[in-house]
């Protein structure tokens, strides 16, 4: 049976002015996670010289960590629910500020993994308690826009995490990169410390047998499993294309060099662009919100796959409309699972999570086999029709994509 589509409001909601500064403070804790995430991406050969590695022993610390969050997250969740909310938080922070220091001094390639796998650990946990954190800081009226504030960390650290913490590394070395992102968790964990309320759990302590049964009772909200399919189905199409997003810039439009990097730029500042709108449209209208995502993520693709090749002005507006409709959908999809799991908030939230990881790696998977098979062209094709599936199921799950916000 469904849970309701009402979302109970906080037990503990935060006056306005903290709210807002805790939201901060998350923003900033995400988008120090995605830069620690993806920085074995931006030196990768750096890594693979230092530790004495082939370079896709580096690129399978990637693979390992999302598959360690995904595996872990919804058990680990509910091993923690009974805890404080700000207590969660701040663990998981400074596990990936512990997690960067030994990466910074690990003498072989060993250390490093492990220490990759518990930086995991803690990520599905941190993913799955960050957006009913925030929800909680102002209030359920308005969880798509504070969704959308602490998902901007996300995006900001692609545009300029990534970016800085490589040249960081380019210039004084691998060590001394993940050293400064260690030491920018811990100060992120200082500033949750400071900004966040307590934030008491709602789910009794000591009863780890009802918060385990609480899982399959979640998997059996039909509107929560069409969020995750949706996620799955668009995640899948995005990354089908987006891991070889820079062979399809070239081919298109011929762009390479300052140029493609330019073009990977405004895909990122249109993302940040996009989350906004996406949080106040979400909060009103959450079928609009979610659904153009959607379907505009589609038409980018459509466009990749047929007007744009040949012309460098239309490949490069289809980068920025792809960019600005991805990276706001989650903030939609994430405002659903709040919706229709309101008695189960992490735990609904973990489940999102694996789903988002199964996209990730399942996109991956599928973009590598069409290359390998020769098909390059072929990933806008599969990315389009992935996304449109994603779009056709969420427009038929009315529960969890309802034309309003219920207010009551």
């Amino acid at each position: 049976m469904d849970s309701a589509v009402v979302v109970r409001p906080p037990r503990h909601p935060a006056g306005p002015r903290r709210g807002g500064v805790g939201l901060a403070a998350l923003a900033t804790a995400a988008f120090v996670y995605v830069t620690a995430e993806t920085l074995p991406v931006g030196l990768l050969p750096q890594l693979a010289a230092g530790l004495h590695v082939r370079p896709g022993a580096i690129g399978l610390l990637v693979t390992v960590y999302a598959a360690a969050a995904g595996f872990t997250a919804v058990p680990l969740t509910a091993w923690t629910s009974h805890r404080p909310r700000r207590q969660v938080v701040l663990a998981a922070v400074l596990l990936l500020a512990l997690s960067q220091f030994v990466i910074a001094l690990a003498p072989d390639y060993a250390v490093v993994a492990g220490a990759r796998v518990v930086c995991a650990f803690a990520h599905g946990v941190f993913w799955s308690v960050l957006a009913p954190v925030a929800a909680r800081l102002v209030g359920p009226e308005r969880a798509g826009r504070a969704t959308a504030v602490v998902f901007t960390g996300n995006s900001l650290a692609l545009v300029l995490g990534t970016p800085l913490a490589t040249a960081l590394g380019q210039v004084m070395g691998w060590r001394a990169a993940t050293a400064a992102v260690g030491v920018a968790a811990a100060l992120s964990a200082i500033a949750l410390r400071t900004a966040l309320p307590p934030l008491p759990s709602d789910a009794p302590a000591g009863d780890l047998r009802a918060r385990v049964v609480a899982i399959p009772a979640a998997l059996r909200s039909r509107s929560l499993f069409a969020v995750c399919a949706v996620t799955v189905l668009v995640v899948i199409g995005h990354f089908t294309a987006y891991t070889y997003i820079a062979a399809l810039t070239r081919r298109d439009a011929g762009l390479s060099g300052l140029a493609l990097a330019m073009v990977l730029l405004a895909y990122g500042v249109a993302g940040v662009g996009g989350l906004g709108i996406t949080g106040w449209a979400t909060d009103r209208w959450p079928r609009l919100a979610a659904a153009g995502c959607a379907a505009t993520l589609t038409l980018a693709l459509a466009a990749l796959s047929t007007i744009s090749y040949g012309s460098a002005g239309l490949t490069v507006a289809a980068v920025v409309l792809w960019g600005a409709a991805f990276t706001a959908i989650p903030v939609a999809l994430q405002s659903a699972v709040l919706r229709v799991a309101p008695q189960s908030a992490d735990t609904a939230s973990a489940l999102y999570v694996v789903a988002f990881q199964i996209g990730i790696g399942g996109g991956a998977l599928a973009g590598s086999i069409l290359v390998d098979a020769g098909w390059l062209a072929g990933l806008p094709v599969v990315g389009m029709a992935l996304a449109a599936a994603g779009t056709l199921v969420l427009l038929a799950a009315r529960r969890a994509f309802p034309l309003r916000a219920n207010r009551s």
